[in-house]
């Protein structure tokens, strides 16, 4: 296990809230969009209608507010996504973070201290529209988290270096049309080594690919502790 996973472990002995604190942790259940999930083999997952009409139907059958899931997850969800799958076997469906998926509106809660490193539209089709990048240091560790497809107004007065604390909101979820076409959700991720990304970062990757940003990128969870 390396330094990084240990101090993400140790930071806390209980779950850590990711989007709203009035959503109580009970009300999270998890969803698989895996490539083995055959109950989206006749959902056009691709489309943010019928994906946000899947989720819905987990949500409602565990009386729940919030699905998530997805770590090293293989999805056919970037299929029609031309910046993904050039080639089958170099497409990048790998899933590097988890995903919460949620109401738009819904507020984006910083888990632990942290500043702001860099933010982005990120705003081509597939990828993940507003985005905030946060750095942090936890006993002399330094690594970065990333918050994905969030709204506009999240990022338009934003600025390099401001610091957020531990439950602190930094944002809302956005809705289809400004997170690129995607059911609204927060794609949380971690990431040990940034290099020179600014504002972004990749968040699926190929199977070539998969050792080493699954090394950079270690499961959120070890953080967070939602669920299994």
């Amino acid at each position: 296990m390396s330094e990084l996973e240990n101090v993400l472990i140790e930071y806390s002995k209980t779950s850590i809230p990711i989007l709203d604190e009035s959503i109580p942790l009970a009300k999270y259940c998890a969803l698989d969009l895996s490539t083995t999930n055959q109950l989206l083999n006749n959902i056009a997952i691709t489309d943010p209608n019928e994906c946000q009409q899947y989720i819905d139907s987990i949500l409602s059958a565990n009386n729940a507010k919030v699905a998530h899931g997805g770590y090293l997850e293989k999805r056919n969800l970037y299929a029609d996504k031309s910046s993904f799958s050039k080639e089958q076997h170099t497409a990048r469906n790998i899933h590097l973070g988890i995903d919460y998926w949620c109401v738009a509106g819904t507020k984006v809660l910083a888990p632990i201290d942290g500043i702001v490193h860099s933010f982005k539209n990120n705003d081509t089709v597939g990828d993940y529209g507003p985005t905030i990048i946060l750095k942090h240091n936890l006993n002399k560790v330094t690594f970065y988290t990333l918050y994905g497809h969030l709204s506009l107004e999240t990022i338009r007065h934003l600025e390099v270096g401001a610091r957020f604390k531990a439950g602190a909101c930094i944002g809302y979820l956005g809705t289809p049309d400004i997170n690129v076409n995607y059911a609204p959700h927060l794609h949380f991720q971690i990431i040990n080594s940034i290099g020179a990304y600014f504002g972004d970062y990749p968040g699926v990757c190929n199977g070539n690919d998969l050792e080493f940003y699954s090394n950079n990128c270690p499961d959120p969870n070890l953080l967070l502790k939602i669920g299994s």
